[in-house]
């Protein structure tokens, strides 16, 4: 079945009546095998290469209380040999035909991707469905355990030894209330690495790396009949699993601000502002973006403005829209500058929050948000991989892989007034999590809760 996937797109600075001047196409197709595997094909043929892009639905989010970490675990088991691979010739084979790979793992799914020559497509359909059919036939305790002590050593060195580290697993811990799919952290729990059995890690990979529960996509060089029997080849014999339901949790509320600090071996203090805000794609989303580009993205951010140049209190500050399937985060960090306390910083913040809840944005500053998205995505789309990322992206969120168009004309609807009532629904300061990382022994200089004198 085949569909267009258009996206409008406007010459940079001639604001909003010239957004509809021109089109992107990015024509594909959409296919489902028999075994459930949902295939989209994209043909682009401006240079003989081919991104393949493999998108399991299953990320830390589906994962249980007591075995965390799986989903990242096997990001690095599926690169340890294969049926009909042996270990180490995943790259191999992809090096010795020009290509490169990789993969991620977050809170909703977990992604595998090679670029190469078109000639060599059959080279990276052959090793995706090889893991995807045959990883267990090579999976052993041992290389488990090896991968097991790998990632122990990825949390060591990406969050318990590394300078405020540990801050987006304790905004997560903090954010979310416990038995929340997303109140633990991708990469696992070390109790959790370690009292997993070999069973449960099969178990896991049974129940979620089947072709029912995943997309390919191919985007570049191809004939889109052809690389459909390609692919029909390599993974038509490969058997579906039981149906996988989607993640679920209860709509939540915090009862009160929660204040946490942590003490660390860093010589600057951290405020970190976590508040709950919408999901992926849902409306409020798109403002939740716009809202931490003119609080703090980029220099000529209000909060940039004030806190590093007016003031010269802070280090640095910055602000971002986590967008996950249930329940995002909008998160804003702001570092102190020596002398400086961390209670300082926030009073601004608030203020300047509170500014933009009273009154609507300038619309230049709207303007500036929309056209730095217009042209990111502009440059996204010249990239094979990058497609065919957003491709699959859109299809998981919203089932519907044409959603460019419909994406970025979330920000362009906006108005000014609408970025005022979603900063007011959203950052209250009675729903939020106060993170204070602060040089050890010094926690005078973090942000507590006040007494309230009678």
């Amino acid at each position: 079945m085949k569909k267009r996937l258009i996206l409008r797109i406007a010459a940079l600075l001639f604001g909003p009546l010239a957004f509809s001047q021109a089109e992107l196409q990015l024509p594909y197709q959409i296919h489902t095998l028999d075994n459930g595997l949902t295939v989209i094909l994209h043909e682009d043929h401006t240079v003989p290469m081919v991104a393949v892009n493999v998108w399991y639905h299953v990320g830390s989010g589906h994962e249980k209380q007591g075995r965390t970490g799986f989903a990242h675990l096997f990001e690095h088991i599926m690169f340890e040999g294969s049926g009909h691979v042996k270990e180490g010739d995943f790259d191999n084979l992809l090096e010795a035909a020009g290509g490169v790979n990789n993969g991620s793992t977050n809170t909703d799914r977990t992604n595998y991707y090679e670029l190469l020559p078109s000639s060599a497509l059959d080279v990276a359909l052959f090793l995706e469905s090889d893991r995807m059919g045959y990883l267990l036939d090579a999976m052993s305790p041992a290389k488990v355990d090896g991968q097991r002590d790998v990632v122990k050593n990825e949390r060591r060195q990406s969050y318990e030894n590394r300078p405020y580290g540990m801050a987006w697993i304790r905004l997560m811990e903090s954010l979310y209330p416990k038995g929340h799919p997303y109140s633990w952290p991708t990469i696992g729990y070390m109790e959790d690495l370690t009292a997993a059995s070999y069973e449960d890690v099969v178990e896991f990979f049974n129940r979620y790396y089947r072709p029912n529960n995943a997309s390919l996509v191919i985007a570049g060089d191809i004939d889109p009949e052809k690389a459909l029997e390609r692919v029909k080849y390599w993974f038509g014999e490969i058997p579906a699993g039981e149906e996988v339901l989607p993640m679920h949790a209860e709509p939540f509320a915090m009862d009160g601000p929660e204040f946490v600090t942590l003490e660390d071996n860093v010589q600057l203090p951290r405020l970190y502002l976590a508040y709950p805000s919408p999901s992926f794609y849902e409306p409020g989303d798109a403002e939740m973006d716009v809202i931490a580009d003119i609080l703090a993205g980029g220099k000529n951010s209000r909060l940039y403005k004030k806190l590093v140049y007016e003031m010269g209190i802070a280090q640095d500050v910055s602000a971002f829209q986590a967008s996950r399937a249930m329940e995002s985060m909008f998160i804003l960090t702001a570092t102190a500058r020596p002398g400086h306390s961390l209670e300082e910083l926030l009073a601004v913040i608030d203020a300047e929050i509170g500014n933009l809840q009273a009154a609507p944005p300038a619309e230049r500053e709207l303007q500036r948000s929309i056209n730095q998205r217009e042209v990111n995505m502009l440059r996204s789309f010249q990239s094979l991989l990058s497609k065919a990322d957003a491709l699959n992206q859109y299809y998981y969120y919203t089932g519907n892989p044409d959603y460019a168009n419909e994406d970025f004309s979330r920000y362009i609807s906006l108005s000014a007034d609408d970025l005022s009532v979603m900063a007011r629904q959203y950052l209250s300061p009675e729903n939020r999590v106060l993170l204070s990382i602060v040089p050890e022994g010094q926690t005078d200089l973090a942000v507590t809760k006040k007494e309230i004198k009678p």
